[in-house]
């Protein structure tokens, strides 16, 4: 019997003060879907959430409600039922494009996120696994985002994906709404809390004031709950700045439920002026 893998993809901070274009991913194997499905929307309708969940809707009056959401969010990635990745460049490594390269830059890197983020290569069981993907609208033209799907399409015929009998469907290639996928929502807020502490968003005042404002200081406090949670799964203190080691086993690029991609360019130039302790 074959298996189907369900990939949720979004994208934030493109431009960041230290880090830009950050990527994240959820994966539910079908046997959950409906599970968890089902337990994200009874969440959300027990904190009367009626609308969309995400991460810059968060304010002090709202803060213990979402902390509450990315509970049952955890819960599922703890059981092995959700997997979570988040990809993400650092300005201080600065890549050596083409002009082509730097117009395409924001597809390119995607194609690497689908191509790796989730280790599909290792993902190979007992039956054949498809791949269905779902992309929050991309900002790009059809032509490029028709182009972007073709490369993506292309992975089915690497010795990679053909050895693991992994496939990527070309009817289920789609670009979704957000606000119609509650794991797309889930993943906006690990997405979105991550950019805010490596961009030191926590430490933002308004202008003309001294301290931060409610909004900044409940929203730094999510952002350590979401913290928290992924010490917990990952069983150690997460350096969020840095990719997650795979300490001699590549398959945990699968396996693991929660990982962490810092993509550093194989050809680069160092840019002392975004190091961090020159911004402090």
């Amino acid at each position: 019997m074959s298996r189907e893998l369900i990939i949720y993809c979004d994208e934030s901070d493109i431009s960041g003060r230290h880090f830009s274009n950050f990527y994240g991913g959820a994966l539910v194997e079908s046997a959950y879907l409906a599970d968890v499905i089902a337990r994200l929307a009874e969440c959300k309708r027990e904190l009367n959430f009626h609308g969309e969940v995400k991460w810059q809707k968060i304010t002090e009056n709202y803060a213990e409600k979402y902390k509450a959401f990315l509970d049952e969010v955890f819960a599922l990635v703890s059981e092995g039922k959700l997997k979570l990745r988040i990809m993400f460049t650092q300005n201080y490594f600065g890549a050596k494009l083409t002009r082509e390269q730097r117009d395409n830059t924001f597809l390119l890197l995607y194609y690497q996120f689908v191509k790796h983020a989730f280790g599909l290569r290792h993902a190979g069981g007992e039956a054949p696994a498809c791949v269905r993907i779902y992309f929050d609208k991309l900002p790009e033209t059809r032509e490029k985002v028709a182009a972007f799907k073709g490369y993506v399409m292309a992975l089915n015929s690497s010795s990679a994906f053909t050895k693991a009998r992994v496939k990527i469907r070309a009817d289920q290639l789609a670009e979704v709404d957000s606000k119609d996928h509650d794991i797309m929502q889930s993943l906006d807020l690990v997405l979105g809390a991550m950019q805010f502490r490596l961009n030191d968003k926590h430490k933002e005042k308004p202008e003309g004031m001294r301290r931060r404002g409610k909004r900044t200081i409940a929203k730094e406090g999510v952002y350590k709950h979401v913290y928290r949670h992924i010490a917990a799964v990952t069983g150690r203190q997460f350096n969020i700045g840095i990719s997650t080691g795979v300490e001699r086993d590549v398959a945990r690029r699968w396996t693991d439920a929660y990982r962490h991609w810092l993509l550093i360019p194989g050809e680069r130039e160092i840019r002392p002026e975004f190091a961090k302790r020159r911004n402090k």
